[in-house]
């Protein structure tokens, strides 16, 4: 019998095990309701209004507390692609992309290579581009800074998504100075730091730097093994022994 959709005919009720949200978020948040004693909600940590709820709560808290750091520092502390970021952490924590090594050197990476796009098309001190003066220089640098991101991200085998936004905020001078990416840095780690925390704190198993399904992967790729029929020897078939040449 095939299974039932997800929300088919179910409204609000718990959410699948195969529902994006049905295993790492709902696990988070079981996790943070019995750390904190919450019976009821512990309950129906699975069910859609109190994942809403709880992820409005997370998201909140997490991008407020930088925001109001920036506030007080009057450094550019939160920017956008802390949100994707933020998402990535607290969604889907178990992901390679959002493992403390690749988020760090990821956004490492997007402010290097916007940087170096801006000074080889000479736009290291042009200010920020509008839409109404989008060069021929900024639209390389753009394109440079996020095909270098997403290259350089391959070979350092450190994928984070966002930071194809963070090397766009750099090569469109949003923030194009260098004092400022150490403060994006310094965001980027703070926000990293809130991560292993919180996934901590709800039991999640959550790496402390490197993803945990990188581990061993150095060794190279695994063995496939080749098809059945090219074991089986000349005049048999490999399906049915049987010795009828194909």
């Amino acid at each position: 019998m095939q299974e039932e959709p997800w929300g088919a005919g179910r409204g609000y009720g718990p959410i699948s095990p195969r529902h994006p949200l049905g295993g790492e978020m709902s696990d988070v948040a079981r996790g943070i309701f019995s750390r904190l004693r919450l019976p009821r909600l512990l309950q129906r940590y699975a069910q859609v209004p109190v994942l809403a709820a709880f992820s409005f709560v997370n998201g909140f808290v997490s991008i407020g507390l930088m925001a109001a750091l920036a506030a007080v520092t009057e450094e550019p502390f939160v920017f956008p692609s802390l949100g994707p970021t933020a998402f990535l952490f607290f969604y889907t924590p178990r992901a390679a992309s959002a493992a403390p090594r690749n988020t760090l050197i990821g956004h490492s990476i997007g402010i290097a290579a916007a940087y170096f796009s801006l000074f080889v098309t000479g736009l290291t001190h042009a200010g920020p581009a509008t839409a109404a003066s989008v060069t021929l220089p900024r639209v390389l640098a753009a394109a440079l800074s996020l095909g270098l991101t997403a290259g350089l991200m391959v070979l350092a085998r450190a994928p984070h998504p966002p930071a194809g936004a963070t090397t766009l905020i750099v090569s469109l001078g949003i923030l194009d100075r260098p004092p400022m990416f150490l403060v994006l840095l310094g965001g980027v780690a703070l926000l990293t730091m809130q991560a292993i925390l919180f996934n901590r704190l709800a039991g999640v198993d959550y790496p402390l730097w490197a993803p945990r399904q990188a581990r061993g992967a150095e060794d190279g790729p695994p063995h496939v093994a080749a098809p059945a029929h090219l074991h089986a020897p000349p005049g048999r078939s490999a399906a049915t022994g049987s010795g009828v040449q194909p």
